[in-house]
């Protein structure tokens, strides 16, 4: 151990390198009160930590990953094949959409298997823990919990003679360590935190799951060092005014990356949407015009969505234009090409596009199926009740061919669909207008 002397406010409890008459935090004067806070001698941790000589990959045995099961099959399959002992994982996600909620489902899921499992919360009281527990279902003998907001604490709890397989901490912006300074939640307090607890894990062979807070631009907060430090990176997301949410990976180094999890709000928790190709479409009547359905692939899954616009007379002197579910940017782009490639008068008229479910894509493939649907507003003329559209719109006005073109097209076989418009069926935007109005 080192020790170091600083100095920290009586009044808000920031910490100081050196004594100043004000506080920087609080701006009150003669606050700052010396202390002394001692330091953990820095070493390697984990696989990083061994100093042999280099040695040929071949020659060493390939790791078997002793992994134990969730309880939820579609989550195992996310993570690659379960929880990995003595692994790291880090959960993001806006405020209120559910993560604490998937997190205490998984503590009881573990529970009930037989494993021990350790809900900590910087955020809420133990009765608080409770009520929502009990209304989730979860409740069981094995399901343990504390309420704190030291570090040390999750420290005894990994060095006790009985380590519990699985500890969630929520969250690690509210932990604080005497290892570093400043209040909970900066940047050396969120470094310090995670990496006692992940160097400690690894020691017990306990699955650590962090939740982390995100900005407002939906990134999770803190240095991006701690989403190098952990194994996995998931992220929660949706819209809390909708039912679905989407569990996505975005880092794995036991597994595949890129894939995800649908999951619908219940009053007990969240639950697996088993078949989610068409979960997104919801009552949707193909008799009206300015709708169209578009197969989008997020990760490796394709999913039926439909996309609405509206094409109204402007009484403005700048028209409107409103996208919902897809960037702005691109609605404005896609309406350009129409004007130019097949000469509609579109300047007059404020448009309206959304794609519904409550989710945002970013899927170019999409671009097809927004055209279709702004022509068909336009002409006010329904399109085929089984018509499926994806391709991307070049300047040019040409639809082309994009990833993952033999998945939608398996999926548009499975569902029942057509006509199916891709790049093969419309080469350019003056195809597809023929195709469905029949106009040149």
């Amino acid at each position: 151990m080192k020790t170091k002397e600083t100095y920290r406010c009586a009044a808000c409890g920031a910490q100081s390198p050196r004594w100043q008459g004000q506080c920087p935090s609080c701006k009150e004067w003669n606050t700052l009160e010396a202390v002394t806070v001692a330091r953990r001698d820095s070493k390697p941790v984990g696989a990083a930590a061994a100093t042999d000589a280099p040695r040929p990959l071949e020659d060493l045995d390939s790791e078997h990953l002793d992994t134990r099961t969730s309880g939820m099959r579609e989550l195992d399959e996310l993570l690659g094949s379960g929880l990995v002992p003595g692994a790291a994982i880090l959960l993001g996600g806006e405020p209120g959409i559910g993560k604490s909620t998937l997190l205490l489902q998984l503590a009881g899921s573990q529970a009930r298997l037989g494993s021990r499992a350790v809900y900590l919360s910087g955020e809420e009281s133990l009765p608080q823990l409770k009520t929502r527990a009990e209304r989730l279902g979860q409740l069981g003998p094995g399901l343990l919990a504390m309420a704190t907001n030291r570090v040390e604490d999750a420290l005894a709890v990994l060095e006790s003679h009985e380590p519990p397989e699985l500890l969630i901490v929520d969250s690690v912006q509210t932990l604080a360590s005497n290892m570093a300074e400043g209040i909970p939640g900066s940047v050396s307090q969120v470094r310090a935190v995670a990496s006692e607890l992940v160097e400690k894990t690894k020691k017990t062979g306990t699955t650590l799951i962090l939740v982390g807070h995100v900005t407002k631009d939906g990134q999770i907060a803190g240095p991006k060092l701690l989403e190098h430090m952990v194994d996995t990176v998931l992220y929660l997301e949706g819209d809390r005014k909708h039912f679905s949410r989407i569990l996505r990976v975005l880092k794995n180094r036991f597994g595949p990356s890129d894939e995800l999890v649908v999951f619908t709000m219940k009053e007990r928790g969240l639950e697996v949407v088993e078949d989610p190709a068409t979960f997104f479409l919801g009552a949707r009547d193909p008799s009206l015009s300015g709708t169209a359905m578009g197969l989008a692939v997020d990760g490796q899954r394709p999913f039926a969505v439909e996309v609405q616009a509206l094409v109204t007379k402007s009484f403005l002197s700048i028209p409107r234009r409103t996208a919902l579910g897809f960037d702005t940017n691109r609605l404005n782009l896609l309406l350009a090409v129409l004007e130019k490639r097949l000469r509609l008068n579109l300047s007059g008229y404020d448009i309206y596009a959304k794609i519904t479910g409550g989710l945002a894509y970013k899927d170019p493939g999409l671009d097809l199926a927004v055209v279709a649907s702004v022509m068909s507003s336009f002409y006010d003329q329904p399109l085929p009740e089984s018509a499926v559209f994806w391709g991307e719109i070049d300047l040019n006005g040409q639809v082309r061919p994009v990833a993952a073109h033999d998945v939608r097209l398996k999926q548009a076989a499975r569902l029942g669909h057509d006509p199916v418009c891709h790049s093969g069926t419309a080469a350019t935007l003056a195809d597809l207008q023929r195709i469905l109005f029949g106009r040149n």
